[in-house]
């Protein structure tokens, strides 16, 4: 099992509690992976938003790429996967600066690919907002594009939505055969491309038994276009307490929906911009990514006994918030990993 974290580009990920002690800045996420590495992270995921989707419009969020960047000059280890989105990035000046990217780091950066769900975002920056179905159609041309240009010089490719001639991109990235593409999504549409053209997919909270569907449906979609077997990763919002008492009041306290919240009315347009596969709560609100389905809240065994659930199911990866992050995560890696999950422990 890998250990993952979402870096806290837009402060926090509670939309109930307005100051999570986790300042959008330089400084506080330098600090973060720094020590997260230090303390048995395997990688950091970079979102990619250019407006606050969590503590509202008008709170800072960090620019993805600039920080991915700038994360790879500071860190040794980590995996920096950068989100991005085919609608805001010409597909082969992308590969180029991700190829850079790469090679600060010395082949630690991958991307995950996501299709977009802002409308109004998108227009704040002047950027062309499509339908759900089109939207994917756009990042199936974008991954071929983006595939070409890294594996190949001289490469063309005429489609729909992108058009590059004779491209030469160097250098290569330092990662073989290409830095790995994540995807998320729920809809056909969705899965399908992801089987058809990335190497893993990652998956929002939910339990181990759903997932356990999820991860069988896709290696039956990828079975179909490639024998390389995808990898696999979810979500998860973790609370470790000395009691199950404990973890339960957090809950309590961090789902105490409040609808004039400042991010109520992005999180309306996410729901309206995608197609999920079930009904999302009021209380998945309060924590981004159905986060607390993934049921990771207890004592340290019973969140170590729920993540060996998760690796029984398929899970590769589970990528987790925690709040404030970095005296969570630091909770975390010393009552989870480095009791259960460490060499020693597992020898």
């Amino acid at each position: 099992m890998r250990f993952g974290y979402w870096l806290p580009v837009f402060g926090g990920w509670l939309r109930n509690v307005p100051n999570e002690n986790m300042e959008a800045n330089w400084a506080y996420v330098k600090r973060l992976a720094q020590r997260s590495e230090q303390v048995g992270f395997d990688l950091t995921l970079i979102a990619e938003l250019n407006l606050n989707d969590i503590k509202g419009v008008e709170a800072p969020s960090l620019d993805a790429w600039s920080t991915a960047a700038a994360l790879a000059a500071v860190t040794e280890r980590i995996e920096l996967m950068v989100a991005v989105r085919p609608t805001f990035h010409q597909p082969a000046l992308l590969a180029k600066q991700a190829a850079n990217i790469d090679h600060i780091s010395n082949g630690r950066l991958t991307l995950n690919v996501v299709s977009s769900w802002w409308a109004s975002e998108a227009h704040k920056y002047g950027v062309g907002f499509e339908q759900h179905d089109d939207r994917y159609a756009r990042t199936s041309e974008w991954l071929d594009v983006i595939d070409g240009v890294w594996k190949q010089d001289h490469y063309s490719f005429s489609g729909k939505y992108y058009r590059v001639e004779d491209n030469v991109l160097q250098p290569k990235p330092v990662s073989k055969p290409r830095p790995t593409l994540y995807a998320g999504g729920e809809s056909p549409a969705a899965k399908d491309l992801i089987a058809a053209k990335c190497d893993a997919y990652l998956m929002h909270g939910d339990p181990p038994e759903r997932v356990a569907e999820k991860i069988a449906d896709l290696r039956q979609r990828r079975a179909q276009h490639n024998p390389v077997p995808l990898k696999f990763g979810v979500a998860g919002y973790a609370i470790v307490r000395e009691t199950e008492k404990e973890a339960q009041d957090e809950v309590r306290r961090i789902t105490d929906v409040q609808q004039s919240a400042a991010g109520y009315a992005n999180y309306q347009q996410w729901l309206a911009g995608t197609q999920l596969e079930q009904r999302v709560s009021l209380e998945d609100y309060s924590v981004s990514n159905r986060g607390l389905r993934s049921g990771l809240v207890g004592t340290a065994d019973q969140v170590s006994e729920r993540i060996h659930q998760f690796e029984k199911a398929g899970v590769d990866l589970v990528l987790f918030q925690f709040s404030p992050q970095l005296e969570e995560m630091e909770r975390f890696a010393a009552e989870v990993i480095d009791t259960s999950f460490s060499t020693t422990a597992k020898s």
